[in-house]
């Protein structure tokens, strides 16, 4: 062989056994598991990434194995290299980015928008970190504790935010963390150890860790019901996470709405008692930038009212119908100028007020600012918290000397939704609607009522129009706003077509969700630079930040006053409890749309609500890992069982395929194949001569082959075709040193399991 031949082939094998490296292979999945937690779409990009780059950096480790000193000084400029690229990557993200990469990693990706740059050098510093310790308690020091401590780091990642890693992942972890055992350990070769047939150690091995994956997804640990909120609590990683949140989230100006996708903390924040799911407000926002994808405050959100006692009522939900008629009754002369004499006095049929009790749980161990209002909330009734409480002018509440914490409370009483489904409420509230002198009128109503000394009834109906009167101005000026989108603008007039009422306009824009190809998909990941426009009449899938946004972007243009809200859907009641209950938590997070409503006031309304059979296939799809890990193990049950099946009847079938194909073969082609078949079944080298090869075979099971042989030495060496009667004579030696192969195998099995003698 020339010595560039002797080059190649060794360029050829080294080039197989880096690139076929399990332990570069088992990193890779590593890597790519924790970073499909950061990007699921991207999972394979930074595989293939990692593949790359840890080819190279375990290149530099292996030279660091033979040269020490200079493998050294190399292995500190990789690292430098590495560290100060992340930084990079970093400092590039943090460019117009309202947090640091430290906040980023520590606080759940669902609550954060995308940063690619931040993920870059997440993954940049994983990799480092993964290449160097694998390689090292594998190829250097081999430490099986130290192998399972690297195997759990993705699922900590996992379970820190209450995600599941996805199947495939868990068992492909699974199965290269038990082949890895298996190759550095059981089948690591030594100077004082050797293994003699490793072919069929690995069989067993393969074999095991098929048993291995199947018996772990078949059998996965029990479902455990038991409410363990307090035990999580006291572990305090919880409250860790609901801090970092906080520092994000409590009295912040702006939302991307980041924290309503993908599954957040169980922890119980609320227990509210109340007869019926609910919508929970705790933020409003007034100004959406199509730019950024985000909502901002404005004075309408953040401006608020204080008292002089800690419960008041909630003037801002209804009731502007009843506070007009209420004035017209009062006043002739204000009811003959608005058209109102035949309807003075009257007042809107409501469905029976409702109470809600609201309090604080394990999930608020660090104190909360803003108290839950429930949609429709007429008052705050009671409450057993003794600092400041104060109702802004969207209608939210929140305490501004202090937090409050576990177990405090607050009574709220408020109105369900429906008012307008009655015909005869909807016709008196669009009689006002339809003034264009709307405004004035509600300035002159409240003059009307505007007197020494009221009674309790006209105070709360001027309380009603004072809120709608003095900010009415505003809602126009700033809650009509839709970026001048000609798009959206032309379909919400597509939509509210033939509607003779804003609430109509307003139901069709809500149902509008429903029938047009909308999907609710917790898993969808925005693009950069993707807005609501893109929702509407691209993409249309994702959760209700992006539902919310569009409802309130179409109400704007149809002409309806709209703001985008935050807080929670109230709808997991609690099995047992005396009263009926409810419990809240972070996974409970939702956004809403809020409409003002001319006549009647702020209403709430609910487009992903119109999904809801799209949320329930959420639930069945994101169903619990044990019940996926179930359905899995079926499917590797039965893969393995044909698997094993193959494994038994293949050598029978080869045999009887042989021996079908060759009886049609030419004669000297099936002499020739006769002799190779026997020489592969035996384990026999190439190298050997037809005579040894006879004589190997004797020795092994007793079968005489000296027929085939002869016959073969002739052919090859003599060149005297075969003819029909030969093939037939080599077919029979054949058979025969098959059987007597398998008998023999069975012969030393049964040794083996023999009991041992002993002197």
């Amino acid at each position: 062989m020339t010595d560039t031949a002797k080059k190649s082939s060794g360029l050829r094998e080294f080039l197989i056994r880096t690139l076929a490296d399990p332990v570069l292979l088992y990193t890779v999945l590593l890597i790519m598991s924790i970073m499909y937690h950061y990007r699921s779409s991207l999972a394979f990009a930074y595989g293939a990434l990692a593949y790359v780059a840890g080819w190279f950096v375990f290149r530099v480790f292996d030279f660091v194995c033979k040269h020490h000193i200079i493998g050294f000084f190399a292995c500190v400029i990789l690292y430098v290299t590495g560290f100060s690229a992340a930084l990079r990557c970093m400092d590039i993200g943090a460019e117009n980015y309202p947090i640091t990469w430290s906040l980023w990693f520590f606080t759940p990706q669902d609550s954060l928008k995308y940063n690619k740059w931040y993920t870059l050098a997440i993954f940049i510093l994983f990799l480092f970190f993964m290449l160097s310790v694998v390689y090292y308690f594998t190829r250097v020091q081999y430490r099986i504790f130290m192998n399972f401590l690297i195997f759990i780091i993705p699922f900590t990642i996992y379970g820190k935010e209450y995600e599941k890693m996805p199947i495939g992942y868990i068992i492909a972890l699974a199965v290269g963390y038990v082949l890895m055992m298996a190759a550095f350990r059981q089948l690591r070769e030594s100077e004082k150890e050797i293994l003699v047939n490793k072919g069929e150690a690995w069989k067993s091995v393969a074999v095991f860790a098929m048993l291995f994956a199947m018996l772990s997804t078949l059998f996965p640990k029990p479902v455990v019901h038991e409410d363990r909120t307090i035990l999580e609590s006291l572990i305090n990683a919880d409250a860790f996470t609901d801090r970092l949140n906080q520092m994000l989230d409590v009295f912040r100006d702006t939302s991307t709405g980041e924290q309503f996708r993908g599954k957040q903390s169980n922890i119980i924040h609320y227990v509210v008692e109340a007869d019926m799911p609910m919508r929970l407000k705790t933020a409003t926002f007034s100004n959406y930038s199509f730019e950024r994808d985000e909502w901002k405050t404005s004075d309408i959100d953040t401006y608020y009212r204080t008292f002089t006692e800690p419960t008041f009522d909630i003037d801002f939900n209804g009731e502007v119908a009843d506070a007009v008629l209420f004035a017209a009754a009062k006043d002739s002369g204000f009811a003959a100028k608005y058209g109102l004499t035949s309807y003075a006095g009257k007042k809107l049929e409501y469905p029976e007020k409702k109470k809600a009790a609201i309090t604080a749980r394990y999930g608020v161990v660090n104190g909360a600012d803003t108290v839950p209002v429930p949609q429709g909330a007429t008052a705050l009734t009671d409450t057993n918290f003794n600092g400041k409480i104060v109702l802004s002018r969207a209608g939210t509440v929140f305490t501004t000397d202090t937090k409050y914490y576990i177990d405090d409370s607050f009574s709220f009483n408020y109105i369900p939704s429906g008012a307008l489904e009655n015909k005869e409420n909807k016709a008196l509230v669009q009689l006002l609607a339809d003034r264009e002198d709307y405004a004035a009128m509600l300035s002159d109503a409240y003059d009307v009522l505007d007197v020494w000394r009221p009674d309790e009834e006209t105070a709360h109906y001027l309380a009603v129009l004072n809120v709608n009167d003095e900010f009415y101005d505003s809602y126009t000026e700033n809650l009509l706003d839709y970026g001048s989108d000609k798009d959206i603008y032309d379909l919400a007039q597509t939509i509210t077509e033939g509607c003779d009422t804003e609430y109509d306009k307003a139901k069709e824009i809500e149902w509008y969700f429903v029938t047009n190809g909308f999907k609710y998909d917790l898993d969808y990941q925005k693009a950069q630079g993707e807005n609501v426009h893109d929702f509407l009449f691209r993409t249309k899938t994702g959760v209700c930040v992006e539902y919310a946004t569009a409802m309130v972007m179409l109400s704007r243009a149809a002409g309806i006053p709209a703001r985008y809200c935050e807080g929670y859907l109230m709808q997991n009641e609690i099995a047992g409890a005396k009263e009926p209950s409810y419990s809240v938590s972070a996974n409970d997070g939702h956004a809403f749309p809020e409409l003002y409503i001319k006549g009647y006031g702020w209403m709430t309304f609910e487009p992903t609500m119109s999904n809801l059979s799209n949320t329930d296939a959420q639930k069945e799809k994101k169903s619990t890992t044990t019940d996926m890990l179930k359905k899995a193990g079926f499917v590797m049950l039965a893969i393995a069982t044909a698997m094993l099946l193959l494994l038994v009847v293949m050598p029978y079938l080869t045999h009887k395929l042989f021996i079908f194909i060759n009886r049609r073969r030419e004669p000297d082609k099936a002499v020739a194949a006769i002799m190779h078949r026997l020489c592969r079944l035996y384990g026999i080298p190439a190298t050997n001569t037809a005579g040894e090869a006879s004589e190997l075979i004797a020795a092994e099971s007793g079968a005489d082959i000296s027929a085939a042989e002869e016959l073969f030495s002739k052919m090859s060496y003599g060149g005297i075709p075969m003819t029909e009667a030969d093939r037939d004579r080599a077919m029979a030696d054949y058979i025969t040193a098959y059987d007597a192969l398998k008998e023999s195998r069975k012969k030393k099995r049964k040794l083996k399991k023999a009991p041992q003698g002993g002197n």
